[in-house]
């Protein structure tokens, strides 16, 4: 997964979690997001390590959560699961010799520092427990049949 659906994906499996009764297997969730179990292990590994998700062995285990989501931010979700690189375009090569692409990555370094700040400060100030409020709220508005 990229860097990007890693997040929005993991977003959604911790929120149907929050509202889930008991852990839920890697299978489920895979099967809930259209991959394979394998791939959510992996990136649950990060949330495991992170001390947002426990993993439970056994008849009836699977993962839960064991974090606040008062105290758990967006950005610290995509940290824990995709790392320190908000955007996947950037330089295609870093020390160009043609000036004409030193000017063009010049301008695109500079645009993509203010939307990575203006991002990154965006993604902090939300917590879970707000995009959980957020979809309480949806839910209410137009119940799922």
């Amino acid at each position: 997964m990229r860097n990007d659906s890693r997040l929005s994906r993991m977003l959604h499996v911790l929120l149907h979690m929050a509202r889930h009764d008991g852990p839920m297997t890697s299978e489920a969730i895979a099967r809930m997001l259209g991959t394979n179990p394998v791939v959510i292990r992996r990136t649950m590994a990060g949330l495991r390590e992170a001390g947002y998700v426990r993993s439970e062995k056994g008849h009836g285990g699977g993962w839960a959560l064991c974090a606040d989501l008062g105290k758990v931010s967006l950005l610290d979700v995509h940290r824990a699961v995709g790392g320190p690189r908000i955007f996947a375009i950037g330089h295609e090569h870093k020390n160009p010799d043609c000036a004409v692409e030193k000017a063009v990555n010049d301008a695109l370094e500079d645009a993509l520092q203010d939307a990575q700040a203006l991002l990154i400060a965006r993604l902090g100030a939300v917590t879970l427990a707000q995009l959980a409020q957020q979809f309480d709220a949806h839910c209410k508005a137009a119940p799922l049949s």
